[in-house]
């Protein structure tokens, strides 16, 4: 079938050409339509639900919110993971779905389960959907700055939350504009306790009061003169004076009291739970915008970027905008460090050709076809919704090599029919198409292995499948494409350009070099057939040494350009003192020479995809280019002397790189490549089991830091309402509660309409009354029948622990442990830890651990690749027993397998690498090229063997001789293009290199053992096996 379809592609030449040229023009304009990005979105299919519940402890948040939420979710259907935390006044629920859900279908039956749930919510409770993005969603941040002094903080967070945001919020690709740091103008009305005693006006009134004076209404339309006009009546409070007019009635001698006779009204800033800090100069008003799923992140950076430029005119005199992260930058760099790679593949490539063909004609046939595959693959990418990336960039450049070789072993085929009956006008395309079908179905079935060979890399999951599905689909797509064009364009890509003189084959120095250097191996190996297999048994046994010394990983570390200082804190810090710790280190961190810009952030920006406790610091720090770096500095280095300079008693260290630490935590918690999650139901008892962790796991080799969780080491100040002596007073819970609620935390009760902006009006009383336990004790209280009494006289006030932050899982309260390991591979580490952890913690009962963070992926990618391997194999095998139809000629070939590990091996243990998925892939890759050798050597000796009449043993031997000397060339050239097109990706520098340079090394190592060993094993193997039908 293969051979009549390059028949009918050399008879129909015109359409085959034609045909490529459409294909060409739609792979030009699918180029340039592919969505650009750095990473793959590596984030789990997540729908986020926040819910404010202003003024209420954590313990508080996780009883009436969270656990009642987190319950609810865990049926939503595909859901796999549900995770809760709860802070001061937000509750965050996270529910993770299965691999390949989608999106908008789990946001709407996530809508569906709230709404069953949100009627047992607290009224003031009020859940929402977070916004339609991932984990890689933060593309672009920036701070708003003055540095003329003439706007406050409060100022310029008015300029970003109501001007700055909703402009914003339309460039299309944005999903949310959230704001971090600055302050909240607030009206805050400070009620005097005294003042109300003396009036006689409770609380509750008072607070109606406000929000009776805050209204507006229509009264429907009058016709005058003919002509109709609508009625309304205004009433907005816009201002101090406003809410100081509110009246609260009148008194005994019938003067009208006001707001302004029992409390003072002032501007003041929210309470906040983030703060931003520039350069370590002061704060300042940052704002993080959050790309949609699935939009193309160059674009909208471009966009939003153009957008900022537009609006930066209409900003106050003082006022610019500072641009503190741009993925923007990071993705130039990966498809640079890409397209150089790609760019110096195709020209080795063409050298290879050029060099052992010595025919520039013929090299054209390989530079033509080479392209067309590669649009191609852009063609099914962009079809298939596959971004660009240095993930699915990559995929094609590892593929670049093996997809030339059908085309060189058909180009070499075609010389050796010209050298025995010339090309004339008459016989061209007779001539092409006999050379092309002879060795063009073992040809395509050998590329189709090569394409089938990754079929393990689909079955990956999670972050790790997410990650190189893209170039398992573009290698896949790019390979295929290339057998197609090997049996339908290249044939008459052929016909058109092979003319003129072709050197014969022994004239052409480079092969008389290879036949010279080839000659007494073969002969050796024609003599001792079975002392080469035993040679061959001892190379392959010498495996077992590299491959005890290497560690595994789950991926290597990614340098994205920038990084991110992301230190742990113990709970209970200030606001004050964690913008006084923010500050601090950020000026250390500035005063490295290679960093540029240094932007803080502690607590959490104002969106559901940051669930940024106050003790949370994650700083961004952009480096300067690397050619403006201290002379033998390197990123290692620069890690370490970022450590000696920040030095701060309390912190403990971690740089990280942003997109890759924020998609870890948002999928599974954990910042460190190492985590354990202790679940259990009492904090107290998960906070002594994570102490516990943290003694043992400091004396396991390889631990640079340990960190639990103080999951019980907040501060409450405990209000224990007595009902009894509360009943006595004409009291219930709810109304203590209501007053503890308003008057000591302070409660907003309405908001101002001042044109566009809304402000929040808080009622609280006065800070020298909630000051301390003392004063608390002591705070006055009007009952409804007039009574006035303190606190204390209803309540037991004091101070206790509690948990500062409730994180869940799957509705199970937990504890975190972090570890930081160096000069350790991460498999050994965790086996060693866990193995001491087993042996010295005894959990109670109803407790458990479960090891989380990088090694989890790893776990998971391993034992998926266990199962999926072998069936790989069987598939390639059916592919080479139909092409050859003999069990003993696929052994054969299948014995090369093994030979490339070899080399494979070797390499990684020589660079130093560890065993990761990423070397896994490349493992992957090299079956099935280091098969296409065993393909094409075994080809030529059938048909070294076909032209023979074989009586003897001497005429096996002769044909083997013949069959791999005289055709040393193709088999060279095949493996020198394979080889010459990974070349560029082992030595390349960038972006994206330290995943690409893992792929490619087991890849150049194995194909350069397999190569030496299949011109000795296939040869002595075949040797054996065709003896056995001779007799004599």
């Amino acid at each position: 079938m293969i051979a009549a379809l390059i028949r009918w592609s050399v008879a129909n030449r015109v359409l085959v050409v034609i045909a490529a040229m459409i294909v060409a023009a739609v792979g030009v304009y699918s180029v340039k339509q592919t969505p650009v990005d750095a990473l793959p979105d590596l984030s789990d299919v997540q729908v986020i639900i926040k819910t404010t519940f202003p003024g209420h402890a954590p313990q508080v948040v996780e009883d009436q919110v969270t656990y009642p939420l987190t319950t609810a979710m865990l049926s939503v259907p595909k859901a796999v993971t549900v995770r809760g935390y709860s802070f001061f006044g937000d509750s965050y629920v996270y529910v993770i779905f299965e691999d390949g859900t989608d999106l908008y279908w789990a946001r709407s039956r996530v809508l569906e389960y709230l709404n069953q749930v949100a009627a047992s919510l607290p009224d003031d409770a009020t859940p929402s959907l977070g916004p339609d993005a991932t984990g890689v969603g933060w593309v672009f941040q920036f701070a708003l700055v003055d540095r003329t002094g003439q706007h406050d903080l409060a100022e310029l967070r008015s300029l970003q939350d109501w001007f700055l945001k909703y402009e914003l919020q339309t460039v299309p690709g944005v999903a949310e504009v959230a704001t971090i740091g600055g302050m909240v103008r607030q009206y805050q009305v400070v009620v005097d306790p005294d003042k109300l005693r003396a009036f006689g006006v409770t609380l509750a009134e008072l607070k109606n009061a406000i929000r009776n004076g805050n209204t507006e209404s229509g009264g429907s339309v009058i016709e005058m003169g003919e002509a109709e006009y609508m009625v309304r009546s205004t009433g907005y409070l816009e201002g101090i004076a406003d809410i100081e007019a509110i009246p609260l009635g009148v008194n005994e001698q019938g003067t009208p009291l006001v707001l302004s006779d029992v409390a003072d009204v002032r501007i003041g800033p929210q309470m906040r739970r983030g703060i931003a800090d520039l350069d370590g100069e002061g704060e300042v008003v940052g704002a993080v915008v959050i790309m949609r799923w699935g939009e193309n992140a160059s674009a909208t950076i471009s966009a939003v970027k153009a957008r900022l430029a537009e609006l930066e005119k209409s900003l106050p005199d003082g006022v610019e905008i500072v641009t503190t992260y741009d993925r923007s930058e990071l993705i130039q760099r990966s498809v640079a460090t890409l397209t150089s790679t790609l760019i110096k593949e195709f020209v080795v490539v063409g050298l290879v050709c050029a060099l052992f063909l010595f025919h520039l004609r013929s090299s054209a046939v390989i530079i033509l076809s080479l392209p067309l595959g590669i649009l191609v693959a852009f063609i099914v990418m962009r079809a298939q919704g596959i971004n660009a990336n240095i993930m699915s960039l990559g995929g094609i450049a590892i593929a670049i090599g093996a997809m030339v070789d059908s085309a060189i072993v058909m180009i070499e085929n075609v010389h050796k029919h010209i050298e025995r009956e010339a090309l004339t006008e008459e016989n061209r395309w007779r001539v092409i198409g006999d050379a092309a079908a002879e060795v063009g179905p073992p040809l395509f079935f050998s590329l189709l292995i090569i394409t089938l060979s990754f079929i393990p890399v689909f079955t990956l999951e999670a972050q790790e499948g997410r990650l190189f599905a893209p170039l398992a689909f573009t290698k896949t797509y790019a390979m295929a494409a290339a057998a197609i064009l090997s049996i339908t364009l290249v044939p008459v890509l052929m016909g058109y350009f092979i003319r003129g003189k072709v050197i014969r084959e022994r004239k052409n120095p480079v092969n008389r070099v290879l036949i010279a250097a080839y000659r007494p191996v073969i002969n050796a190996v024609i003599k001792s057939p079975r002392a080469t297999l035993v040679v061959a048994a001892v190379l392959l046994a010498s495996i077992t040494w590299p491959a005890s010394q290497l560690g595994s990983e789950f991926m290597p570390p990614l340098d994205e350009g920038d990084l991110m200082y992301m230190p742990t804190t113990y709970p209970g810090v200030s606001i004050d003192k964690a913008r006084e710790i923010l500050q601090h280190t950020d000026k250390m961190i500035k005063q490295v020479p290679e960093v540029k810009q240094v932007f803080g952030k502690i607590g959490r920006a104002e969106t559901a995809t940051d669930p940024a406790p106050l003790t949370m610091i994650e700083t961004v720090i952009q480096l300067r280019p690397r050619d403006e770096w201290r002379a033998g500095m390197t990123p290692e280095k620069l890690r370490a002397e970022l450590d000696r300079a920040v030095q701060y008693t309390g912190l403990t260290n971690a740089w990280v790189m942003p997109i890759k630490t924020r998609i870890d935590m948002l999928a599974t918690g954990i910042k460190t490549p190492v985590g354990i999650k202790v679940a259990g139901p009492d904090l107290k008892v998960v906070e002594s089991i994570g102490r516990q962790l943290e003694d043992i796991l400091e004396s396991v080799p390889g631990t640079t830091s340990v960190y639990s969780e103080r999951v019980a080491g907040g501060r409450y100040v405990d209000v224990d309402i007595d009902r009894e002596r509360a009943s006595r007073f004409g009291l219930n819970i709810a109304d203590v509660q209501d007053i503890i609620r308003s008057a000591v935390g302070g409660m907003n009760v309405t908001q101002t309409v001042e044109g566009l902006e809304r402000y929040p009006v808080n009622v609280r009383y006065p800070q020298r009354v909630r000051d301390s336990v003392q004063q608390l004790r002591l705070l006055p209280i009007v009952t409804p029948n007039g009574a006035r009494i303190a606190l204390a006289d209803v309540a037991d006030v004091r101070v206790v622990d509690g948990p500062p932050v409730i994180k869940s899982e799957n509705a199970r309260p937990n504890g975190w442990t972090y570890v930081d390991i160096a000069d350790r591979d991460l498999g050994s580490y965790v086996a060693e830890a866990q193995r001491i952890v087993a042996d010295s913690i005894e959990l109670p009962t109803g407790y458990s651990l479960a090891w989380s963070g990088q090694y989890e992926y790893m776990v998971r990618a391993r034992d998926r690749l266990a199962v999926v391997a072998p069936i790989t194999l069987a598939v390639i095998l059916l592919l080479l027993f139909i092409n050859f139809g003999r069990l003993a000629e696929v052994a054969i070939v299948m014995g090369t397998l093994p030979l490339a590990l070899v080399g494979g091996f070797w390499l990684l243990y020589l660079l130093g690498y560890e065993l990761s998925v990423a070397v896994g892939v490349g493992f992957i890759a090299l079956a099935g090229v280091s098969v296409e050798i065993g393909v094409i050597m075994l080809v030529y000796l059938n048909q070294s063997l076909a032209r023979r009449a074989v009586t003897a043993k001497q005429d096996v031997e002769k044909a083997v001789i013949d069959g791999a000397l005289l055709r040393i060339r193709p088999v060279i050239m095949t493996v020198a293009a394979t080889i010459g097109g990974l070349l560029p990706i082992m030595f390349s520098s960038g972006t994206g290199s330290e995943v690409m340079r893992r792929i490619a090394a087991p890849m150049v190592g194995g194909m350069v053992s397999a190569t030496i060993l299949t011109l000795i094993v296939v040869p002595a193997l075949f040797l054996l096996w065709q003896q056995r039908f001779v007799k004599r």
